[in-house]
């Protein structure tokens, strides 16, 4: 994944309601969901739902297929497991990123 569809994909979820219809596309699986299903869900007009629909697709993190007269979300699970793997590209540099608590840590 190139820099420039990694900022794509960043600036699209950077936005609550975008963030939430996209948590809830990758819940729902290769199944995916209708846009009535997704509003209903998350508590957004439909009008507005859709227009954030739109920008989740432009970055490439859903995809939609017509189902007779329904259009069906999904989350572009290709896309997203791209998206992590360039952020975690060079991790801890290499060590282990989150190691073991100590008894001793207040945390």
């Amino acid at each position: 994944m190139n820099e420039s569809a990694v900022v794509r994909s960043l600036a699209a979820l950077a936005q609550e309601v975008r963030l939430r219809a996209f948590r809830a596309l990758i819940v729902a699986g290769q199944d995916g969901l209708t846009p009535g299903a997704i509003s209903e869900q998350l508590g957004v007009a439909p009008n507005t739902l859709s227009f954030h629909l739109k920008e989740l697709a432009h970055a490439g993190l859903v995809s939609q297929e017509r189902h007779g007269r329904n259009l069906v979300y999904r989350a572009s699970f290709e896309t997203m497991s791209e998206l992590l793997a360039y952020l975690t590209e060079n991790c801890c540099q290499g060590a282990e990123c989150l190691p073991e608590k100590s008894t001793s840590c207040p945390c």
